[in-house]
């Protein structure tokens, strides 16, 4: 089948709602801890519970792709995903909000293998690296998502009636391009219906890189805005810049990423990156400058741009397996990071400090360049 270029802009539409939608609940998630006046442990109880959601999803998406298609799974994952949100402040308790989130999991992490797929077969198929690229939307999407809703909160507007404008925006972009990707048969197989096993092997190697990447990542997504307000006394809206700087980073680097993988083997590019965003990351916790914070948080975009696309474009190509199983199934270890990543830090700050927690993030991106020898299964 001819790859056109609609269906690639179709593929990379969902990326970006997928990264605009994210970015969006970052922004958001001090307005969610006033709201309901909880603390950063209850805060990262939270993004517990969305990451446990993520993690039930991943043991689904194989057999949901696989009987219906990337399109269709990705149409209406996507869009419970985006509309959702508008729910972020109306639950009328903490307890109610852990449940939506925990739904909110499911079909994020549903959504995100069916689009990984889609982008991995437009790959196979053009014969040319496209992953990074797909990326580069989502990355995109969140500095879009980031700065909007900081100049939504600058601006008065009232969080609710942000909510609901990116909700309902976004589910319709995703609607809409979904019709214009692959057909169900190019990603559904009957061979997805055997359910969820763990991945071995190579493809667990890779899962604990990915883990080990998300789990940094995933901490700048979700406390990099509560840091920049919290502990260098940042107003709200000049803190989403925090995100924001990231974010474009990450998509800048992530857009020159296909031809940097062309280029340079897969365990060199890793290990660069990897060093980069630890040095990054230091810096951020170093200084008690609020732009030269900015400047960090952009160079640990630029270090985690690569890593996840470099992982899952390798998951679909293990010999022997398919690629939509591969991509479940490296995604699934890589959330059990996502999933421990956050709350951990949020407890670690309740004990001590956010500054001290995020050094977490330093660690990890040292041990991922230390294991890159490991990011190429052939």
């Amino acid at each position: 089948m001819e790859i056109s270029n609609r269906m690639r802009w179709a593929a990379r539409a969902q990326f970006f709602c997928s990264g605009f939608v994210f970015a969006t609940w970052g922004v958001h998630i001090p307005t969610v801890k006033a709201h309901y006046g909880v603390d950063e442990a209850e805060l990262g109880l939270a993004m517990l519970a969305a990451g446990v959601g993520a993690l039930v999803g991943l043991t689904q998406a194989s057999r949901w792709i696989g009987r219906a298609g990337a399109r269709r799974t990705a149409a209406v994952c996507g869009a419970t995903y985006a509309l959702l949100l508008a729910g972020l402040l109306a639950m009328p308790t903490f307890t109610a909000l852990l449940g939506l989130l925990a739904v909110f999991g499911i079909v994020t992490s549903v959504f995100d293998v069916a689009i990984n797929a889609e982008a991995a077969q437009l790959e196979l198929r053009c014969g040319q690296p496209l992953m990074s690229g797909m990326h580069g939307m989502f990355s995109l999407g969140g500095m879009v998502g980031a700065v909007t809703g900081g100049a939504a909160l600058a601006a008065g507007l009232r969080p609710q009636f942000h909510l609901l404008l990116v909700s309902g925006a976004m589910a319709l972009t995703v609607v809409v391009a979904a019709r214009s990707m692959l057909p169900r048969e190019a990603t559904a197989s009957a061979s997805a219906d055997h359910g969820f096993r763990l991945p071995r092997g190579a493809l667990a190697l890779l899962g604990l890189l990915a883990a080990l990447g998300l789990i940094a990542e995933g901490a700048i997504y979700d406390w990099s805005v509560l840091y920049l307000q919290q502990e260098l006394g940042s107003p709200q809206q000049q803190a989403a810049l925090a995100y924001a700087s990231f974010s474009a980073a990450m998509a800048l680097a992530r857009f020159g990423g296909d031809a940097l993988r062309a280029r340079f083997a897969p365990p060199v590019l890793l290990r660069a990156s990897a060093l980069l965003a630890a040095g990054s990351m230091a810096l951020v916790l170093l200084t008690d400058r609020p732009w030269l914070a900015l400047v960090g948080f952009a160079g640990v975009g630029v270090g985690f741009a690569n890593v996840v696309p470099i992982l899952f474009a390798a998951s679909a190509r293990v010999p022997g397996v398919e690629p939509t199983r591969g991509i479940a199934g490296v995604s699934a270890l890589a959330y059990l990071g996502f999933m421990a990543g956050p709350p951990v830090i949020g407890f670690l700050a309740q004990v001590s400090s956010l500054t001290h927690a995020l050094y977490l993030v330093v660690a990890f991106a040292t041990a991922l360049a230390l294991s890159a020898r490991h990011a190429d299964p052939t």
